[in-house]
């Protein structure tokens, strides 16, 4: 055993001794009713990321974390805390709420997604058994020859594909991992661009599911109007995009991802933690360009059309309503389902795949996606915990008593706010959901424009969150798309998020006195790009 295993086991070990004594404080000092809508609430997610950063194994973590929010809501009951861990119910508003593992799993929201993502997995084996991701990779290796023109590339891609996040991260890993590996980018190098344009991305495009969602969390006030004078405010979406650009053209990375950089020059792309065995069956022959670009094209059409058709408008409605109403997990089902259908008829019609060869991809993919869904399943399961102890009112309640007397910093405490929740819970959507009705009711008769700077703070803090959280699924669907292990890209993205989380803090102060995006948002760019230029002297001075 290596000193560095032996280290790890022994912090793995104190870790959990620590956990058990928590537990048993906890045990000792609460009731199942104190603990609730108390900071104990937000202990289980805390317990779950911990672990997972410092043991670099997320499956126990999560499960941990799971456990914990069990104990505390069953007030230690044996019994009562395996009901809540697998099919826990409790009262909301006179109103029975199911959570717990099953309970999850049963929910047609996170059914829809986890169907989207096993047909996107069957449809990516499809594309490398058909040949189209090596052609499309020696196609890439002679038109774009360098690393900083490839991260370019990557970056580009994730930005027009804006309309839905997971669709983003399996889409552009899939078509860009071949591209990497060619220019010896490690995993972690992508699968921190593929989250960067994910999120950020769509947070600040009109027509996309994250729109259309924080237009429906807006009340008494037009939500998508809202939602486009909010988009020069969302500095963390904004700058994250600034860092990932000037990052590729200064040529430098810092914190972890140097040395994964570095082990990726000398040939490990994974840095010694490879996710899953890859493209080991026969490859076609035959395959072309073209065996990848209709598949992708087909998808991003049909997925559009799959999402306005849940949303009434082949019925009648508008566009823009349609969008905004849309069911997105059952939309990406229906168009994701058609584009392998169309797929499959084309490899046929083609001749590189036979139809056996086509259905053998199905099982392949579906087991390419079951680390992700196992993760998503527990990340899911804790953040049901952290709602039945009421994490999201307490937070709220924090926000609302510190409302009155710090209107012109608020939006920047709002943003950390919005971090911290995102981050504990893994979920940006629900983060949105809790903060903005309450900025809207503070700030709607008192200052327009500070309500609009506020609202863009809750939404880049919970992307900001989101994608540094482990238990986030769009990290979780990042790293899937990477076929890179979970814990090194969270621990590689960790340092940018937070770099760029910190400019945008002080963008949020100036936001906050000034309301005015053509002064906060040139300051915060001339910011982040003198961080970064720091950064890279202090390192290089170091080396």
């Amino acid at each position: 055993m290596t000193k560095v295993n032996k280290k790890r086991n022994l912090v793995t070990l104190l870790l959990f001794a620590a956990f058990i004594v928590l537990m048993v404080v906890a045990a000792f000092t609460t009731t199942a009713q104190s603990v609730q809508k108390s900071f104990w609430a937000l202990v289980p997610p805390i317990v779950a990321i911990s672990l997972a950063l410092a043991t670099k194994e997320v499956y126990s973590s999560l499960f941990v974390g799971v456990l914990a929010g069990g104990l505390l809501y069953s007030g230690f009951n044996f019994e009562g805390t395996i009901n809540h861990i697998f099919s826990g119910n409790y009262e909301v508003d006179g109103e029975t709420v199911s959570y717990g593992i099953i309970n999850v799993l049963s929910d047609s929201y996170n059914v829809g997604i986890l169907i989207f993502l096993v047909i996107l997995g069957a449809m990516v084996a499809l594309m490398n058994r058909a040949g189209g991701s090596a052609a499309f990779g020696k196609w890439a290796a002679t038109h774009i020859k360098s690393r900083v023109g490839v991260m370019l590339s990557t970056i580009l891609l994730g930005a027009l594909i804006f309309i839905d996040d997971y669709f983003n991260c399996l889409t552009v890993g899939s078509v860009m991992k071949p591209v990497t590996d060619k220019q010896k980018i490690s995993r972690s190098k992508l699968a921190y661009l593929i989250d960067s344009t994910a999120a950020p991305i769509c947070i600040i495009a009109p027509i996309s599911s994250w729109a259309a969602a924080v237009s429906g969390f807006v009340e008494g006030e037009n939500g998508m109007a809202l939602f486009l004078k909010a988009i020069p405010f969302n500095f963390y979406a904004l700058l994250t995009i600034v860092m990932m650009v000037a990052m590729a053209l200064m040529k430098f990375d810092y914190g972890p991802m140097a040395k994964h950089e570095a082990n990726a020059l000398n040939g490990d792309i994974y840095s010694g933690q490879k996710a899953e065995e890859e493209n080991e069956e026969e490859v076609s022959v035959n395959g072309k360009v073209i065996d990848l670009v209709f598949p992708i094209v087909t998808l991003i059409i049909c997925c559009v059309i799959g999402m306005i058709y849940t949303g009434g408008f082949f019925s009648g409605t508008d566009f823009i309503t349609a969008f905004s109403e849309c069911d997105a997990p059952l939309g990406l089902v229906f168009g994701s389902f058609i584009a392998m259908v169309l797929t499959v008829i084309f490899y046929l019609i083609r001749n590189v795949l036979n139809f056996s060869d086509c259905m053998a991809c199905l099982p392949k993919g579906f087991k390419a996606m079951v680390p992700a869904i196992l993760i998503l399943t527990l990340a899911w399961s804790l953040k049901s915990m952290t709602d039945s102890l009421g994490a999201a009112e307490y937070v709220a309640g924090l926000v609302e008593s510190g409302a009155a007397g710090l209107m012109n910093f608020l939006p920047a405490i709002i943003f950390l706010i919005a971090i911290g929740l995102s981050f504990a819970t893994g979920t940006s959507w629900g983060t949105f959901g809790i903060l903005i009705p309450i900025v809207v009711s503070a700030f709607q008769t008192v200052d327009y424009q500070l309500m609009i700077v506020a609202i863009s703070a809750c939404m880049a803090g919970a992307v900001c969150g989101d994608h540094c959280s482990p238990i986030s699924d769009t990290t979780i669907m990042a790293s899937a798309g990477a076929e890179c292990n979970h814990v090194n890209h969270v621990s590689t993205q960790l340092p940018y998020a937070i770099t760029c989380a910190a400019v945008s803090f002080v963008a949020y102060i100036v936001a906050g006195f000034t309301t005015n995006a053509f002064i906060s948002l040139p300051i915060g760019i001339v910011l982040m790009v003198g961080t970064l230029f720091a950064i890279k002297f202090i390192t290089k001075k170091k080396a």
